[in-house]
């Protein structure tokens, strides 16, 4: 049997318009593991089933570490999506990853330490400690839609690329971003960890579109990062995001997914440790 597809799609600064979705619904859903950010937007992309939420509430009034990243993934799952693609901001590491540009990531490296990054914490919700991998960190499959998508509309992206998410609110201190580089990583930003980690606990197909809007504060022009140049950039190539998330939907809906949902929900299965009984 064909799994149907449903997919979640979090909106990131700048990106978090319910306009994309088609016969609109607003559903308030109230998780065992606290509110999500906003109403998910329920409604139709291309004739695809969809939910939009808005990571940071639709006023962004919701800063990084504050975000219930496990409400939001577990009210999509709540509401039957089976995959998730989300928007990101991020800073750029590389000189050849130029502000405004595509990047479809392939991996992370997690600089956070406030947030929870399970659900399996004790709760009488879920038994046990789930050791989840986390190689591959993204859904493939999901990714190479969207790089095939991006090429097809003529838009310039870059197929992989290495984000490391730090805690925030505040911007790297030249420092650290220099730090980041020597370690090979593409981009910064602030909310990709823990989302994509639950993403995959959740047994969800999750890829991620990030949007370099600046040069961080490595390069030695006196350009460093700011939140107005940020939003700009954002702003001036959000249409570039927009398109891509449109014009894959009905990609994804057109493959079979049963054997990818199943997979991932045996990695899930396979990766909790029950408590012992005495």
């Amino acid at each position: 049997m064909v799994s149907k597809v449903k997919i979640g799609i979090i909106g990131g600064s700048g990106l978090d318009d319910s306009q994309i979705i088609e016969n609109r619904t607003e559903r308030v859903v109230n998780t065992h593991f606290g509110i999500p950010s906003d109403v998910l937007i329920e409604g139709k992309i291309a004739g695809v089933d969809c939910v939009l939420l808005a990571r940071h509430g639709r006023n962004h009034s919701i800063m990084p570490s504050n975000v219930n990243y496990r409400a939001n993934i577990w009210a999509l799952k709540t509401l039957g999506c089976t995959h998730v693609i989300v928007s990101t901001a991020t800073g750029s590491l590389k000189e050849e990853i130029h502000p405004g540009d595509i990047v479809i990531p392939d991996n992370f490296i997690d600089r956070t330490t406030k947030r929870v990054q399970t659900f399996y914490d004790g709760n009488e919700l879920l038994s046990g400690v789930c050791h989840i991998p986390m190689e591959p960190a993204f859904c493939n499959r999901t990714r190479d839609v969207l790089i095939e998508t991006a090429r097809g509309i003529g838009l310039g992206v870059h197929e992989k690329g290495t984000v490391v998410t730090i805690e925030g609110p505040r911007f790297s201190s030249k420092a650290e971003s220099n730090l980041f580089r020597q370690w090979g990583a593409d981009l910064v930003n602030m909310t990709l960890v823990p989302e994509v980690v639950l993403a995959k606990e959740a047994g969800l197909c999750y890829a991620a579109i990030a949007m370099a809007t600046d040069y961080d504060c490595w390069r030695e022009t006196g350009e460093d990062v700011n939140v107005a140049d940020v939003l700009a950039t954002f702003k001036k190539n959000v249409t570039k995001v927009t398109d891509l998330i449109i014009n894959a939907i009905p990609k994804v809906a057109a493959l079979d997914w049963s054997d990818t949902i199943e997979e991932l929900g045996k990695t899930v299965n396979t990766s909790i440790m029950l408590p012992h009984s005495s």
